[in-house]
């Protein structure tokens, strides 16, 4: 049966980011085809400023690691919680990398790069028309905090399960922890796409080449306070 008390150092639950945040039906984020951005031309990687390269980097890093979990997750919808050290240490680093990168990466976007941009989207009217206008940052910080909520639920389902004496009990509270997993694969997914393929080049659009060499600079000290 799987260990969990090993992974409880670095329970996702310890360090969700404390925001409420409230989901609206529709959204400039959301469009029809997700996989399809919503006019305007992806920006190569190498016309990029170097701060967004950075986090473009970091994505690619993260693509990786939740193709590495996909594949955790397809071993243990096979075989179940039967004794296994591939899933084990899969589990582990998965959750490891979502503590100490994705979390961290995320605090980086939410600091440095948002802030400014959330600004001018506002100032050009790129936004929805409702009473609270929202943007592609709103967006984009509300799956931040998905992100934390199903990791979380998707980790603690996954030791309920190794807990359980009842097979059934046990088999259908797996299940549920992968279906979290699963979609919690998705999310970043379409998360990363998102931001590389439609945020990042409103980014370029807006903010200026300076103002992009100022992000760099705090985002060496961020990096600072938080390695």
């Amino acid at each position: 049966m799987f260990d969990f008390k090993k992974l409880q150092e670095t329970d996702p639950l310890k360090r969700v980011v404390e925001k409420q945040t409230e989901q609206e039906e529709f959204s400039p984020m959301n469009p029809p085809d997700a996989y399809s951005p919503p006019g305007g031309e992806t920006i190569p990687y190498e016309k990029l400023p170097p701060f967004l390269q950075k986090l473009v980097d970091e994505h690619r890093n993260s693509l990786q690691e939740l193709e590495a979990f996909e594949e955790v997750l397809s071993r243990l919808r096979q075989q179940g919680l039967k004794p296994d050290k591939t899933v084990d240490q899969g589990l582990r680093r998965f959750f490891c990398f979502l503590d100490e990168n994705i979390v961290r990466h995320n605090l980086k976007e939410e600091k440095i790069l948002f802030p400014l941009l959330q600004e001018r989207l506002l100032e050009k009217g790129e936004h929805s028309k409702g009473r609270y206008p929202k943007t592609a940052v709103d967006m984009l910080e509300d799956d931040h905090i998905k992100t934390m909520q199903l990791a979380a639920v998707a980790f603690n389902f996954l030791g309920l399960a190794a807990r359980l004496p009842d097979a059934a009990s046990r088999a259908l509270t797996l299940d549920a922890a992968l279906e979290q997993g699963k979609e919690l694969v998705e999310l970043l997914r379409l998360h990363i796409f998102r931001e590389d393929n439609v945020v990042f080049a409103l980014a370029v659009k807006h903010i200026a080449d300076n103002e992009f060499r100022e992000m760099e600079a705090g985002l060496a000290i961020l990096e600072g306070l938080i390695s």
